[in-house]
């Protein structure tokens, strides 16, 4: 039998279906940036693709599903696939690929004291973060510095004012800085040579972003 010839009616279905199925193919190829950023009774302060949501168990919201929520972590859903999220931890890629750092939004909930403190990495390592708008850099000490391989003797050495007086330390450049799905190239970092908890979260990495808090909340977000 001779083809049936084309109408414009069939021909604008045969598009939609095509663009109908390549949206299809594009959403499934999506993966669902999440991580635990606060925990409310029976609620979960999710951080889905930058962005802030609230859910109780059993919502779901951009595709994310809240199976269980626990005081320090939270159990979420995507595509049938489930993971375990741990309060302040990292960013996790669900649904797709692996996690890349190409995000824009850092978003983070003030902890005991009203300190924001979160996970990250250094180089690729990782390495725990208190956020310090009165540090003029990136700071942390030697043996933090040398658990992460920095090279950091190969740097300038100078002196650091501190609450605890005056400490050596020595200037360096961080090669990369990551928090969640965010991350910023040659940062500059102080190693002081003395003890601390936390690596300083200063602001030759804070100034990169526009900075807004509300309430318990800061977010950063990155400049053009």
């Amino acid at each position: 039998m001779p083809t049936p010839p084309i109408t414009r009616r069939r021909a604008v279905a045969l598009v939609l279906t095509v663009l109908a199925t390549q949206t299809g193919l594009v959403l499934a190829q999506k993966s669902a940036s999440v991580a635990l950023s606060g925990v409310m009774g029976s609620k979960a302060l999710l951080v889905v693709n930058g962005s802030p949501k609230t859910l109780g168990v059993g919502e779901v919201h951009a595709g994310v599903k809240l199976v269980s929520v626990s005081a320090q972590d939270a159990v979420v859903e995507v595509d049938g696939k489930r993971v375990q999220l741990s309060l302040g931890g990292t960013h996790v890629n669900l649904g797709g690929g692996g996690s890349e750092a190409s995000g824009s939004r850092i978003v983070l909930t003030a902890g005991s004291g009203g300190h924001f403190i979160t996970r990250g990495s250094i180089n690729g390592k990782s390495v725990q973060f208190l956020v310090d708008t009165g540090a003029t850099s990136v700071a942390m000490s030697q043996a933090e510095a040398e658990r992460i391989g920095l090279k950091y003797k190969d740097g300038q050495m100078g002196i650091s004012n501190t609450a605890n007086g005056q400490v050596m330390m020595y200037r360096t450049k961080l090669s990369s800085v990551r928090i969640n799905d965010v991350q910023v190239f040659d940062v500059d970092a102080a190693v002081l040579v003395a003890p601390m908890d936390v690596v300083l979260l200063g602001n030759s990495f804070l100034t990169r972003f526009q900075m807004k808090r509300e309430n318990n909340l800061l977010t950063l977000e990155k400049k053009s």
